[in-house]
């Protein structure tokens, strides 16, 4: 089992450079209702750290690359993000982390809800609680 699920998109371009267009419930299978990116991530330093009770992300590495940790509570998983045509779909109920952010990195998350605390869970002790 793969807790991995990649979502590769269309990259269109011609001699003047390249586009990805991301499109709510086609190549992104959720509305989406919320984006952000992280950028100038300062070496060792590791983000994320929680789950989710029910949003649903993507995650593009628009530049650079970084480290991503997944966690379903049984099985850990590590991929690395450095393409900005192919997106990490994480559901909900999935620790994530990432780590080991290059210099340049710049990455973008698409989320299928408006931000609310009360969906995070930020203690990994919780998490396995109720994932068990």
């Amino acid at each position: 089992m793969t807790l991995a699920n990649f979502i590769a998109f269309q990259s269109k371009g011609d001699d003047r450079g390249s586009l990805v267009a991301l499109e709510s419930h086609k190549n992104i299978p959720f509305e989406i209702k919320r984006v952000y990116y992280i950028f100038d991530t300062k070496s060792g330093v590791v983000r994320g750290l929680h789950a989710h009770k029910d949003l649903s992300q993507v995650m593009v590495c628009l530049k650079g690359s970084c480290r991503v940790v997944l966690d379903n509570g049984y099985i850990k998983e590590q991929v690395v993000l450095d393409s900005p045509d192919k997106g990490l779909l994480i559901d909900s109920m999935m620790w994530r982390e990432m780590h080991d952010f290059s210099a340049d990195c710049v990455l973008l998350v698409l989320a299928n809800e408006h931000y609310d605390e009360s969906d995070y869970i930020r203690d990994y002790g919780e998490f396995l609680k109720v994932t068990r």
